[in-house]
């Protein structure tokens, strides 16, 4: 016994690596039995098909593990007390790693709560406005708490050094909203990110609205707090300052509802007539499933020198489907016509380009 006390006393090597192994097996013990208790609870996640709690847990697993090292490195520290530099290195890395440990699992426990929320939401059903607001919100909202926990959490970890701890103070000061504001007003960055604070509350967009921003059609995917995103028709992603959204006009077709109007142009002879055209087009439409129901006619809106323009209009529930009808219908008139009035599309008249010759 005397001799096991001689090699663990106070400086001796045998100390250290005593401390050390019991602190690698504790950690891998408790570790361990984490990881064996999440996959248990992951196994019955998926047996239920419960897609929301096994995302949760995998939020937790590994900030879990991070607080248990955290926590013993704390608690192993106080051995080697008699070590006044080992000490003091160990006890900041401690501080700083448990602060960093709570701070993750807070920001694990935000997206979780927030996921959960947005669970309740359906955004698939065609009349999806209310949803998609709060969905737009929901985002925002977990992207400013995760900033505003990230900034206290680091603010905290600074003030645990006595040389910049005026700095720590300082920033946990400004990390409420009002600090924000008036401290950093003038800058861009700050600027971008009241942008996308108003877009949350006022919402000129919403996540999945239809848009159209410079010249570009698609789909708004995420709204973040400087930035959206808009997922293009050809799956290109449009990234697009939110202060760009909010100083410059761009098209927004789902603002108040899903439903749409679509349009089909033609450009056909004077001769050809339009009645059986609508009679061919409320064929179509009553036969498909992507019509509403709402509107559907044929209109002659402008007259050319060689031509008429026609106008087919047809509503849908969403934009997506009223592509897809439009696409629909432009074919099957344009068979149409080939099949029963040949020659009946525009021409530009010969006699018409011998006179311009002439000129030229």
């Amino acid at each position: 016994m005397e001799y096991i006390n001689n090699l663990i006393k106070d400086e001796s090597i045998f100390k250290y690596i005593v401390i050390s192994v019991s602190f690698i097996l504790i950690f891998l013990a408790l570790t361990f039995t984490s990881n064996q208790i999440f996959k248990r609870a992951r196994v019955r996640s998926l047996r239920t098909d419960n897609k929301l709690s096994y995302f949760i847990l995998k939020l937790f697993r590994i900030p879990t593990i991070w607080l248990i090292f955290a926590i013993l490195l704390n608690i192993f520290s106080n051995a080697l007390s008699i070590n006044p530099e080992v000490y003091i290195a160990l006890q900041k890395a401690g501080q700083i790693l448990l602060i960093a440990s709570i701070g993750w699992l807070s920001i694990q426990g935000i997206r979780a709560i927030f996921k959960y929320l947005e669970s309740k939401l359906d955004i698939t059903q065609s009349d999806n406005l209310a949803a998609r607001k709060k969905l737009t919100q929901l985002n925002m909202i977990e992207k400013v708490l995760i900033v505003t926990i990230v900034v206290i959490f680091v603010a905290i970890a600074l003030m645990t050094f006595d040389a910049i701890r005026g700095l720590g103070v300082s920033l946990l000061a400004s990390a409420g909203v009002v600090g924000i504001v008036i401290g950093l007003a003038a800058q861009r960055s700050v600027g971008q990110i009241l942008s996308g604070v108003q877009i949350a509350l006022t919402q000129p967009i919403r996540i999945d609205d239809i848009v159209v921003i410079d010249g570009e059609l698609g789909n708004i995917e995420e709204v973040n707090i400087t930035y959206s995103v808009v997922k293009l028709w050809d799956e290109r992603r449009l990234v697009v300052p939110n202060d760009n959204l909010l100083n410059n006009p761009f098209q927004n077709w789902t603002r108040t509802n899903s439903n749409i109007l679509g349009t089909v142009m033609l450009y056909v002879s004077y001769d050809l007539p339009l009645a059986p055209l609508r009679k061919k087009l409320e064929e179509i439409v009553s036969n498909n499933s992507k019509w509403d129901g709402r509107v559907q006619n044929i209109q002659v809106t402008d007259s050319k020198e060689w031509y008429k323009e026609l106008r087919v209009l047809v509503s849908s529930s969403s934009s997506s489907v009223n592509w897809d009808l439009r696409v629909e219908i432009r074919e099957q008139l344009i068979d149409f016509i080939n099949e029963h009035y040949p020659g009946s599309f525009a021409k530009i008249s010969s006699v018409n380009n011998t006179k311009d010759n002439s000129m030229v």
